[in-house]
C-alpha cells in the first residue's frame, strides 16, 4: 500500500514534502499537501491497526549509545496518528486559496512533528518531533501579520521551547540514572517512596502543552490571533499530542483528576465573558482537555478509550466550529459577537456546518460527542468518582451553553446586523468552495461517528464493555442539553445573556505581563545601576594600578633605570644558588 520502506516513519514523508512546499507557487503547494497527506496515510495504514496489548516497532537505530526507535505502532499510537492525518489533510483542503506559503509548508511539517510524535517509541525522538512541533507552529501564528500576533508568537515560542528544554532535562536525568528511554509509563515516586525528578520534569513539560490551570493562557493568547486558516491548523496538534503524551506516561496518576476537573471548569467563566468568539472557542477548548486529563488520571481502560476516542473527535468539531469562524472572519472581518448576526441568510452552508459542530460539542445524539464524552463521564462513575461525574455534568452544560449556543447563535441567528437596509451593503457572501469542502467533511464524519461509533472503537486501545446508547444515558444528555438551551433562552430574554465585554478579560498572565513586567524592568534597572557603580570602581582601581606601574616600569620609571653588569651578575649567581640548593635537599 506504501512506496515506502516501513522503518521510514509517516512523519519524515510529511515534513520533507512540507518543506518542498515551501518552493512552491499555491498549485504546486496544494498538490504537494494532498500527496503528503495522502501517502502518510498510506504509510500508516500499511501498518495496520495493532492487536489489542499488541504493539509493532520500526525504525531501530542507534547513535551515540542511544537507542532509538522511531515508529511504535499499537492501538494508542495509531488512534493518535490517525486523527493527526486527517486533520492535516482536512487543512490542506481548507487552506487551498488562502493559506500562505508559510501556512501551507509549516502546517504540513507541524502535522508531521504530531504524527512523529504520537508513533515514537523512545523519548528522545518523541524530544524532536515535540520541539519540530513548537517551532513550525509559530510561524503560523506569525503568518497573520499583527502586532498581536507577533507578540503572542514569542510569548508562546517562549513557553513551549521551555516545555522542551524541561523534557531534555528529564530525559537526560532518565539517561544518567541508568534507565530506559523506552516513551512509556513514567512514576513520579521511585521504589524507595521518593520524588522522580525526571518524571517531575516530564509530566511540566507535558503540562504546559496541554495547557494546565496557571500555564494554560498561551492557548486563548494565541489561536485567536492566528490567521482564518491558522487557526484552525493550530486548534489540532499540540494540546492532543501532549493529551497522548500523558496518556502513554502518566496514565492513572491520581493528581491529573482534579487538575482536569479544575482545567473543566474555569474557563468557563472567561468564555462568558469574551466577546471574540474565536476566544470563546480556545476557552472551550481548555475545556474538553479538562475532560481528557481527567480521564487519564482515572486510567481504567474505560477512561482511556474514553480518552483516545474523545481527543479523535474532539479535533473533528473543534476545527470545524474554528473553520466556521474563520469563514465568518474571512467575508465579514470581525468575530465578535456584538458585531455578528443574521449571517445564516447569505452563509446557509456555513451556519449549517457550525450547527453539526455545536450538536457535537454539545454531546447531542447522534453526533461523535454524544460516544465519546459519555465514555469518560461514565468511566467516573463505574471508578466511584461521583464528585468527578458531577462536575463533569456542569462542565458539559457550560460547555452547551458557550460553543454549542452562543457561538452559532450569535454568529448566524441573532439580530440581522448586514441587512442592506442597515448597511447600505450586500451581505457578506457564503464561504469558499474549497473551504465548504473541508467543513463538509468533518461535520460529515462528526455525524457518521455518532452513528456508527463501532467504526471509532474498533481501533481504540482497549476492549470494554460499553454502549453508549442506553435509554438512561440518552435521556439524561437530552435532559442537559435541553435543560441548558432553556437557561439560554430565559436568560437572552431577560437581557441578563449574553455577558459581552469588549475590553480585554484578565487572566493569570496578568501576572507576567504587568507586575511581572515591571519587576522585570526594575530589576535591570536595578542590576544596571549596580553594574555602572561596581564597574566604576573597578575602572578607578584599574587606572591607578596602571599609572603606579608606570611610574616604576614606564620609560622615566626606576625599573628602566641601567643595572651594572657586575651586580646583574652577581644577582644571577645568587638566584642559580638558592635553585640549586632547593633540589639538592628536595631529593
Amino acid at each position: 500500500m506504501t512506496p515506502f520502506p516501513l522503518d521510514w516513519s509517516p512523519a519524515a514523508i510529511v515534513m520533507a514534502l512540507g518543506l518542498l512546499a515551501l518552493f512552491l507557487p499555491r498549485a504546486g503547494r496544494n498538490l504537494i499537501g494532498l500527496v503528503a497527506m495522502g501517502a502518510g496515510l498510506l504509510h500508516l495504514l500499511a501498518y495496520g491497526v495493532p492487536e489489542i496489548g499488541g504493539q509493532r516497532l520500526y525504525g531501530a537505530w542507534s547513535i551515540l549509545d542511544f537507542e532509538m526507535t522511531t515508529v511504535r505502532v499499537d492501538r494508542l499510537s495509531f488512534v493518535f496518528a490517525l486523527i493527526f492525518t486527517i486533520a492535516g489533510f482536512l487543512n490542506v483542503i481548507y487552506g487551498w486559496r488562502h493559506a500562505t506559503r508559510v501556512e501551507a509548508s509549516t502546517g504540513l511539517i507541524y502535522a508531521g512533528s504530531a504524527i512523529g510524535g504520537a508513533l515514537a517509541g523512545d523519548l528522545l525522538t518523541l524530544f524532536f518531533f515535540w520541539e519540530a512541533a513548537a517551532l513550525s507552529s509559530v510561524f503560523i501564528i506569525w503568518q497573520a501579520g499583527t502586532k498581536e500576533a507577533t507578540f503572542a508568537g514569542v510569548r508562546y515560542l517562549v513557553l513551549h521551547v521551555f516545555s522542551g528544554l524541561l523534557l531534555l532535562t528529564g530525559v537526560v536525568l532518565v539517561w544518567g540514572q541508568g534507565g530506559d528511554l523506552t516513551f512509556g509509563a513514567l512514576s513520579l515516586w521511585d521504589e524507595a517512596g521518593a520524588l522522580n525528578l525526571a518524571a517531575l520534569l516530564i509530566l511540566a513539560s507535558f503540562a504546559i502543552k496541554a495547557a494546565f490551570p496557571l500555564v494554560h493562557t498561551w492557548l486563548p493568547d494565541t489561536y485567536p490571533k492566528a490567521s482564518a486558516v491558522g487557526a484552525v491548523i493550530l486548534s489540532a496538534f499540540t494540546t492532543k499530542l501532549a493529551i497522548y503524551a500523558l496518556a502513554r506516561s502518566f496514565a492513572g496518576l491520581d493528581l491529573l483528576i482534579g487538575i482536569g476537573v479544575a482545567m473543566a471548569l474555569f474557563p468557563l467563566l472567561f468564555a462568558l465573558l469574551e466577546d471574540d468568539l474565536r476566544k470563546v472557542l480556545a476557552h472551550a477548548l481548555n475545556v474538553q482537555l479538562g475532560f481528557l486529563v481527567c480521564a487519564v488520571g482515572i486510567g481504567t481502560p474505560l477512561a482511556i478509550n474514553g480518552a483516545a476516542a474523545h481527543a479523535f473527535i474532539h479535533i473533528l468539531y473543534k476545527a470545524l466550529l474554528f473553520m466556521s469562524m474563520g469563514a465568518v472572519l474571512l467575508r465579514t472581518g470581525t468575530t465578535r459577537a456584538s458585531e455578528l448576526g443574521g449571517l445564516h441568510k447569505s452563509m446557509p452552508w456555513t451556519a449549517g456546518f457550525c450547527l453539526v459542530a455545536a450538536f457535537a460539542t454539545s454531546a447531542v445524539p447522534l453526533f461523535s460527542g454524544f460516544i465519546t464524552k459519555s465514555m469518560i463521564t461514565g468511566a467516573a462513575s463505574e471508578a466511584h468518582l461521583i464528585w468527578v461525574y458531577t462536575l463533569l455534568l456542569i462542565a458539559s452544560a457550560g460547555v452547551v451553553e458557550n460553543s454549542g449556543i452562543r457561538v452559532p447563535f450569535f454568529a448566524f441567528f441573532a439580530t440581522d446586523r448586514f441587512a442592506p437596509s442597515r448597511t447600505g451593503q450586500r451581505r457578506p457572501e457564503e464561504a469558499p468552495a474549497p473551504m465548504m469542502i473541508a467543513m463538509g467533511m468533518a461535520a460529515g464524519l462528526s455525524i457518521l461517528i455518532g452513528v456508527r461509533p463501532d467504526l471509532l472503537e474498533a481501533i481504540l486501545p482497549y476492549e470494554t464493555d460499553y454502549h453508549a446508547f442506553s435509554w438512561g444515558h440518552v435521556t439524561a444528555q437530552l435532559q442537559l442539553v435541553l435543560g441548558a438551551v432553556l437557561t439560554f433562552a430565559v436568560l437572552y430574554r431577560l437581557g441578563v445573556y449574553p455577558v459581552a465585554r469588549r475590553t480585554p478579560v484578565v487572566d493569570v498572565d496578568w501576572l507576567w505581563r504587568v507586575p511581572g513586567k515591571s519587576l522585570l524592568l526594575l530589576s535591570v534597572s536595578v542590576t544596571a545601576s549596580l553594574w555602572h557603580a561596581v564597574w566604576g570602581v573597578i575602572s578607578q582601581g584599574v587606572q591607578a594600578m596602571v599609572s603606579r606601574l608606570y611610574y616604576s616600569h614606564g620609560p622615566e620609571g626606576r625599573m628602566a633605570r641601567t643595572w651594572p653588569v657586575g651586580y646583574t651578575a652577581l644577582t644571577t649567581a645568587i638566584v642559580l644558588g638558592v635553585v640549586l640548593f632547593s633540589v639538592y635537599f628536595a631529593r
